[in-house]
């Protein structure tokens, strides 16, 4: 921080009064609002040199260009901090459900081409982060992000050689595309700030030359903003507006060669809530997916041509029960139920409240230690026989049956829609999914305007009460 107080000291010559974290986005960056009576600036503490410098040099070139962007005040010696302009707080994100989103929205649209050529001209790509160039090596980077922090996580069973065969083919395609100046590929409404009613334009640090349809499809399809499709093509429309000062190309063609670019960030876009969500377990990105892969299925209504099985992969996963959401149209109260084994990590909570309730089973008597058993699942009669003659699990499940009903009722009174109660064991098939069973079906029983929803992780068993 004394580097930031510095070059506060250095551009204003007077001390800071104040220095305020402000909430930072997916990077390790920290952000600052440091000031005084008179006057705020934004500092930045980085821990990649490249990466600031990346920053700082497109800022201070799309400034001398007339783009709405930070002005950049002072930079450490080191290159590891700057202060830059205060945008103040209107985020245009935040500003969507505003009577003058529509308008706020085309107008930004129709910005963006001029960051793209005019920001191109005289620019050193050499100053990119961390590449200078949109190739298809970068493409297979954010492919393979989607397979490995995704795909595979999700429990998906896939051909994983057939599943290669067409991302490699997409890679191509994709990469062979040649129009475009620069492309700022973080482009979407988070990163629009709104100063006297203009939008201006932060985090292009990770900025190189692409095409052009990257931005258009991160931009318009930004899965959690849930546009419409009417204000979609009305975006667009406002973008190709602006675009025809700088080239020509024909609506139709240009709507054909952005659909893939719209499939490619849609898959990138869920391998970052991925591993930022399911990974990290950071709540912005768990309940980002259900909106991602409902954009998807939306894309897969009319699949691109020459990718079947990759489509038919896409298909199964933006329909797996388990990203649904917490969007309960009805508003009613759901509890999920979950059955799995410690081995495979605990049940991510997707509705965004951060998990509930875990149940060690492991210190009941476990009929998994007897061959009789070791096919069967807590589901079976004869290791129901057994646990119930045993008597362990059924004064455990008398104590959980004293936290959770409480918990439903109270749910129930203040209008809350979710709730999620996790029993896991060693390989979660036995223990686990016998009281997931009887948990859920003592909630149903009792409580019938609830919906329970009951998954047995491991075995792929899911179903509503």
């Amino acid at each position: 921080m004394d580097r930031l107080y510095a070059l506060f000291r250095s551009h204003y010559g007077r001390s800071h009064k104040f220095a305020l974290p402000l909430t930072g986005s997916a990077s390790n960056r920290r952000y600052f609002r440091i000031g005084d009576d008179d006057t705020s600036c934004i500092g930045v503490l980085g821990v990649s040199f490249s990466e600031n410098r990346a920053f700082v040099d497109l800022a201070r070139h799309f400034s001398s260009a007339g783009l709405p962007v930070p002005e950049i005040y002072a930079v450490s010696g080191d290159g590891m901090a700057y202060i830059q302009e205060d945008l103040g707080d209107a985020v245009l994100f935040d500003m969507l459900g505003s009577d003058d989103a529509e308008n706020l929205l085309c107008a930004t649209m129709k910005l963006l081409p001029d960051f793209q050529f005019r920001g191109a001209e005289g620019l050193d790509f050499d100053i990119c982060y961390p590449v200078k160039a949109f190739d298809r090596r970068l493409v297979m980077f954010d492919l393979n992000y989607f397979k490995y922090c995704f795909l595979k996580p999700s429990g998906l069973d896939f051909n994983e050689v057939r599943l290669q065969d067409e991302l490699e083919r997409f890679a191509d395609a994709l990469s062979g595309v040649q129009n475009g100046g620069f492309m700022y590929r973080d482009f979407n409404a988070r990163n629009v700030m709104i100063r006297d009613g203009k939008p201006c334009f932060i985090d292009f640090q990770g900025g190189m030359r692409g095409p052009i349809y990257y931005d258009v499809a991160s931009f318009v399809w930004q899965a959690r903003a849930r546009y419409s499709d009417a204000l979609k093509m009305k975006m667009v429309d406002a973008y190709l507006e602006a675009l025809s000062a700088y080239i020509d190309i024909d609506r139709n063609t240009f709507l054909a060669e952005l659909r893939p670019f719209v499939l490619f960030r849609t898959l990138q876009l869920l391998g970052a809530y991925g591993f930022r969500g399911l990974v990290e377990q950071k709540a912005r990105f768990v309940v980002s997916i259900p909106d991602a892969l409902s954009s998807l299925a939306g894309q897969l209504e009319h699949p691109l041509e020459g990718y079947p099985y990759l489509t038919s992969v896409l298909k199964e996963l933006s329909a797996l029960p388990r990203f649904a959401g917490n969007r309960n149209a009805d508003g009613r109260l759901e509890v999920k139920v979950y059955s799995f084994s410690y081995k495979k990590g605990i049940p991510q909570d997707l509705s965004g409240n951060g998990g509930g309730y875990v149940f060690d089973c492991r210190s009941t008597h476990n009929p998994g230690r007897y061959e009789p058993y070791r096919r069967l699942t807590g589901r079976d009669e004869a290791v129901i026989r057994f646990l119930e003659d045993d008597g362990e699990i059924t004064g455990f499940l008398q104590n959980v049956y004293g936290l959770i009903d409480p918990h439903v009722e109270t749910y129930l009174s203040r209008g809350f829609t979710n709730l999620m109660v996790s029993f896991g064991c060693t390989g979660g098939q036995h223990r686990s999914v016998y009281c997931a069973e009887h948990l859920a079906r003592h909630i149903s029983g009792k409580y019938p305007e609830v919906r329970v929803r009951l998954i047995h992780r491991e075995q792929g068993i899911e179903e509503v009460l």
